[in-house]
């Protein structure tokens, strides 16, 4: 289980870093971003399906630390994207709503 998962979270990231090199515009990016990690934990799912865990031990490591760092690079892409796609358009009212903050 430790070597699918440190594989896959590898993978991961680095196909995380090629899209922030790569594309231009930020929404689509992020966007991508998020669907690259919802695949991969939904490959993780599907090789848990499929094997099972070895014992309660690996069990346990899994949904307490191996899981959440995956599920978290979620949270900080939703949190970016709902970010980005709220900023207001317009160079003056975006200097406005900027500079109150």
């Amino acid at each position: 289980m430790d070597k699918f998962y440190n594989e896959t979270l590898a993978k991961l990231e680095n196909e995380i870093k090629e899209f922030e090199i790569e594309a231009d515009c930020s929404i689509e990016r992020i966007e991508a971003v998020i669907q690259l990690i919802i695949k991969c934990l939904f490959d993780v799912k599907k090789y848990i399906l499929k094997r099972g865990f070895k014992n309660v031990d690996e069990e346990i490591r899994f949904f307490k630390y191996q899981k959440p760092i995956i599920v978290s690079k979620l949270i900080y892409y939703n949190a970016i994207y709902k970010i980005e796609t709220r900023k207001p358009y317009g160079n003056k009212r975006t200097r406005n709503i900027l500079s109150k903050n």
